[in-house]
């Protein structure tokens, strides 16, 4: 019975220990309000992951509608080529506080590839961040009605 009380409390202290190794992983500064966040604007990285070309003729640019969402504002913009997107990248990105700007920041880049993999804004919503993944494929599907394309 004694013993039950320490695992009580050593299960308390790995749990806070965790919650604060998570929360405090990220180093990006949040979004402030009216400014775009760089850091999550999808820039193809050095590990490659430029857009390949996409037969079909020149591309064009369409930057989607700013999209309001449980836990702040996003924009993408993309470029069709051949009525396929060919990049997407996130020019606005808002968030309430430092806890949503990392979970952007780690979602975006999945719901890019997805897109890209895909050429279309259909996409699976990613557990654990379903607002941000629909304020995405809002934004995408905005930009692509701009384009006509489907």
């Amino acid at each position: 019975m004694k013993r039950a009380g320490w695992y009580l409390i050593a299960g308390a202290a790995a749990g806070f220990a965790g919650v604060l190794g998570f929360h405090s992983a990220g180093t990006a500064a949040p979004a402030l309000p009216g400014r775009p966040n760089p850091a999550a604007a999808g820039a193809p990285s050095a590990a490659g992951s430029a857009p390949a070309a996409a037969p079909g003729g020149p591309a064009r640019h369409a930057t989607g509608a700013v999209v309001s969402y449980g836990y702040g504002q996003l924009s993408v913009a993309v470029t069709v080529r051949g009525g396929q997107i060919v990049a997407a990248s996130v020019p606005v990105l808002h968030t309430v506080d430092p806890y949503s700007q990392q979970l952007a920041e780690q979602i975006i880049p999945q719901l890019r590839s997805e897109v890209l993999a895909g050429r279309s804004a259909q996409i699976h919503a990613v557990s654990g961040a379903t607002f941000t993944s629909e304020a995405y494929a809002q934004s995408i599907q905005s930009a692509l009605d701009k384009l006509h394309v489907k």
